[in-house]
């Protein structure tokens, strides 16, 4: 039963405050274990299995980043699943039993390297699993009478990450050095039991996007489809039409075309982006940690990058942007990604220049790491927020989660890269700062053009869809939930 067109509504869907609550408390969960890995390697795990300290440092960032590139792999899986088969309601909340147990893990075998590193695959799983349809559904709440509030939302859901994360980082490598790995993994551990908790608690209300099943009209299938029948005019998926509805092919061209702008360039900015926990947490303990009357951990920096994310969202979105666009040059988000590439070398370009300062003899304080803090999260804003809303728009229904998977699949690829660099001990000190610098205003060139020529498609829901609670009381079924 197809619903008539909404008025336009100024409201936020009542189910947001659950997922808003389930992600604060999983980001929690997640930041306060991964931003104490790599000290945690370092100084206990690896300790007596590796006895020379650069090599250590080494394997903990090849480490670190191997269990990164892990959790971004698994989004690939976790959206497949989501929207071919389960849902994204069921792959979150099961998927999250999978993430507590991995925490549980950690807490648990602190002392032993194959259980520890189970705790890291199952913390993989759980939250790669879910990264995608979390996204994904917060999008699925609105259609077109309140998608102008799209971009609010994600906003609000991107301030939410980091106010999970900014606590994380405060509190929880504090608790390491004065209680220890268990209590330091374990708290994340019980944050995460409640977010699961507070995402099954809002399970009448949300609209559940039905997955397609079975689809005779998949990505392969229209791709194979293609190749048979190419030469038939037109672009080379063209000739997937004459065995696939057009629907099904325009789909697939969405993947094709946000992945041809998206793989290419962004995992050079998460290169940069994901070192925060690994070389930069390195760079700090070999600062002088006294900031006044305040001692940091090495680890502890981290809290600046999303303390400074909740201050600038509000003034990008509120002030800056809109400022720009009464000037006449708006910044889409086809001219912020590129330029948070930029932004995002120059913060290690700074970084690099303290670590050749140092290595010439001078000890540095601590609270110098809060200028590239702040150049590298101005990047991350440009990037990051920008890139979770343009994948989810760019998407019709069926490839939502698909597409937010490639755009998270992007982390994978920069996370692998920067394991075996750290692996192979390629560059050490300084070096590595203007390398990855490097590259990254070279991504920054290569995407700026690629963007020039990217046709915009906006997809939203085109009826307004129906909570669960409301459905099963009419008797609705979950097909009647129509979308664009």
């Amino acid at each position: 039963m197809a619903q008539a067109p909404a008025a336009q509504s100024n409201k936020f869907p009542p189910q947001i405050p659950f997922i808003i609550g389930n992600e604060a408390c999983e980001r929690f969960s997640f930041y306060g274990m991964r931003n104490i890995l790599t000290v945690f390697l370092i100084d206990y795990l690896l300790r007596t299995q590796i006895p020379d300290n650069a090599l250590r440092e080494a394997e903990a960032k090849s480490l670190m980043h191997t269990f990164m590139a892990g959790v971004y792999f698994f989004p690939l899986i976790g959206g497949y699943l989501a929207d071919r088969f389960f849902g994204k309601y069921r792959i979150i909340l099961g998927l999250s039993l999978v993430y507590c147990l991995g925490h549980a893990c950690l807490a648990i075998f602190e002392h032993n390297v194959t259980g520890f590193f189970t705790g890291l695959a199952l913390i993989a799983i759980g939250s790669g699993g879910i990264k995608p349809c979390v996204a994904a559904m917060v999008g699925d709440q609105f259609n077109e009478s309140n998608s102008h509030l799209v971009k609010k939302v994600f906003a609000i859901f991107y301030w939410t990450i980091n106010f999970g994360s900014f606590f994380a980082s405060l509190f929880i490598p504090l608790l390491l050095k004065h209680f220890g790995p268990s209590v330091a993994f374990g708290i994340p551990g019980v944050l995460m039991f409640i977010a699961t908790f507070i995402f099954w608690a809002g399970r009448h209300k949300y609209v559940r996007v039905p997955a397609t099943g079975a689809n005779p009209h998949s990505f392969f299938k229209v791709v194979a489809s293609a190749l048979r029948n190419r030469g038939q005019g037109g672009g080379w998926l063209d000739g997937a039409k004459r065995e696939h509805p057009e629907e099904a092919v325009d789909g697939v061209k969405a993947v094709f075309r946000v992945s041809a702008l998206l793989l290419p360039f962004v995992p050079f900015f998460w290169m940069l982006f994901d070192q925060k926990a690994s070389t930069w947490v390195v760079q700090a303990r070999s600062m002088d940690p006294q900031v006044g009357p305040f001692t940091f951990q090495a680890s502890q920096m981290q809290f600046i990058n999303p303390l400074l994310v909740m201050i600038l969202i509000p003034f990008l979105t509120a002030v800056v942007y809109p400022a720009f666009q009464r000037f006449g040059w708006e910044l889409t988000p086809l001219r912020r990604m590129p330029l948070g590439l930029v932004v995002g070398a120059l913060s290690f370009i700074i970084a690099g220049i303290f670590q050749v300062t140092m290595e010439g003899g001078t000890t540095l304080n601590i609270a110098w790491q809060i200028l590239p803090y702040i150049v590298l999260t101005l990047g991350e804003i440009l990037m990051s927020t920008t890139g979770l809303e343009f994948a989810y728009t760019q998407a019709p229904r069926e490839m939502k989660g698909t597409i937010q998977s490639v755009w998270l699949v992007t982390n994978t690829l920069a996370n692998a890269a920067v394991a075996i660099t750290a692996k192979l001990n390629v560059f050490t000190g300084s070096g590595q700062f203007f390398f990855y610098a490097g590259f990254a205003l070279v991504a920054a060139v290569g995407m700026a053009l690629v963007a020039r020529r990217y046709v915009v498609r906006d997809y939203y829901q085109t009826s307004a869809p129906i909570p669960t609670e409301e459905r099963n009381a009419a008797g609705v079924t979950p097909g009647s939930a129509k979308s664009a």
